[in-house]
């Protein structure tokens, strides 16, 4: 068995999400300077695609050139969708990028089930980023058949592209780039209470992992509760329980419990303070009226709804900057993509939309960006019904403060034969890294160029540091 011994316990901690509020982990990076601005409130959301969103059947050329280059690539996949639905390039929704002269004669279109996405970017609020993906330095074709040139290990592979996108390491990385960034607003602000810094609507993946303080998940109703306390038939539903169950209450708080073993003491605070800290967020969220957008019942938009209700609270939380994390699976589409991605587009659309419509109506949609993320696109070339792993892929970035109705990066012709994919399966070559996207949006977050250079160790290899996409 591995030896593990109390740093480590207190990392695991973290990652699981207990270490909130305990402060213990402040200490590793109390001796940085606080550089990071924190003036007024500022939210990144993070939207996670998990199985690779095939890029090439999310934005698509309009231009009956490039139309046509596609469909040859696709004949099974076109077929599957067969003519007249929702792929016909007669029936796809125009894009119109105000930097159209960028891109020659190349025009573009989205599948009619992302109608919400076309109207934000008609309207300026979403800018697309094309060919984003994992680099070490910028990489062209012929760097590939260099035997010493560096690529990012392990592409292709969901959970390490997944990882390297939320961390920029392989799977087992203990610390994500969204984490590092809270971080910096944390140490840059000793007023802003750090407990509510990093919320996950979903899962506790690494991309919020930090070291100032641990990820806060919350569910549709709000915190997330320790089962055994908010579970009121533990002791039985009547009245007469009720006082059993603050005893119960206050011993899973571990108000008045010591214990000499360090391990234990430290278990004793997780487990202790996240009760404290979700009965707090639940107290902040009583006190507030509902909200005002109509959110569909999709799992995402669920999701989507509970950042809105925490954002709608965040004075009453203290906190100026947060990161927050969401997800939608079920773009690994190896066979029958015709019928899946049209469903998982409709979706991401009505709950960005509907998020949209709240955050301007609580009035900070100039305080909010929300990004999408994907461990990888999709292979240009399909297998029949559907796609294979691929590599770069594009990405919608969205909020008041976005230098909308503009296409960054690039989304190159689907020419197999030219130098923007790989020699087989048609794998789109990363013009943007990761870090690039990252950098883009921690210096609209508040970072310096020391933090970002410190949270994004490869970022020193591309001239360009930002995007600008966000203002």
């Amino acid at each position: 068995m591995a030896k593990m011994n109390r740093r480590h316990f207190l990392q695991a901690g973290a990652a699981t999400g207990f270490l909130a509020g305990t402060g213990v982990l402040s200490t590793l990076t109390s001796g940085k300077a606080f550089a990071a601005s924190t003036s007024g409130y500022k939210a990144l959301v993070c939207i996670f695609l998990k199985g690779g969103m095939d890029h090439a059947d999310t934005v698509f050329p309009r231009d009956v050139a490039s139309y046509d280059l596609l469909a040859k690539a696709r004949p099974g996949l076109f077929g599957a969708y067969g003519p007249g639905g929702s792929r016909d390039r007669s029936n796809l929704l125009p894009i119109n990028p105000t930097n159209a002269a960028n891109f020659g004669s190349r025009q573009y279109g989205l599948p009619s089930q992302l109608a919400g996405f076309q109207s934000m970017f008609e309207a300026g609020e979403m800018a697309i980023v094309g060919n984003v993906g994992p680099l070490i330095q910028p990489t062209t074709r012929p760097d590939l058949e260099k035997a010493t040139f560096s690529l990012p290990p392990r592409l292709f592979s969901h959970n390490d592209q997944q990882s390297t996108w939320m961390s920029l390491g392989v799977e087992g990385a203990q610390y994500g780039w969204g984490g590092a960034f809270a971080d910096a607003a944390i140490r840059s602000d000793s007023t802003m209470n750090p407990l509510y810094a990093m919320v996950s609507a979903g899962p506790n993946d690494v991309f919020l992992s930090g070291t100032e303080a641990s990820q806060f998940t919350t569910s549709f109703a709000g915190a997330q509760q320790v089962k055994l306390v908010d579970d009121i038939y533990t002791l039985g539903g009547e009245s007469k329980y009720d006082a059993a169950r603050r005893a119960l209450d206050d011993y899973v708080a571990k108000a008045s419990f010591s214990e000499d073993n360090l391990y234990a003491r430290d278990y004793i605070s997780q487990s202790g303070n996240a009760v404290i800290n979700n009965n707090a967020y639940d107290a902040a969220l009583s006190g507030k009226p509902g909200l005002t957008a109509t959110f569909p019942a999709s799992y995402t938009a669920q999701q989507l709804s509970s950042v809105a209700r925490t954002i709608s609270i965040r004075d009453a939380l203290n906190v100026k900057r947060q990161v927050f994390y969401v997800f939608m699976g079920d773009f690994d589409t190896h066979s029958g993509q015709a019928g899946q991605i049209p469903s998982r587009h409709t979706e991401l659309s009505e709950a960005v939309s509907a998020f949209r419509t709240e955050m301007i109506n609580q009035g900070v949609w100039n305080d909010v960006t929300l990004f999408t993320m994907s461990e990888f696109g999709r292979t240009t070339i399909d297998n029949g019904d559907g796609t294979d792993h691929g590599w770069g892929g594009h990405h919608f970035v969205a909020g008041g403060s976005v230098a909308g109705r503009k296409i960054y990066g690039d989304i190159p012709t689907p020419d197999l034969g030219s130098d923007t994919f790989t020699s087989t399966h048609g794998r789109l070559i990363p013009k943007v890294s990761v870090e690039q996207y990252a950098a883009t949006l921690g210096s609209w977050f508040g970072l310096d160029s020391g933090e970002l250079s410190a949270a994004l160790p490869n970022l020193s290899n591309f001239t360009e540091k930002n995007l600008g996409f966000l203002t």
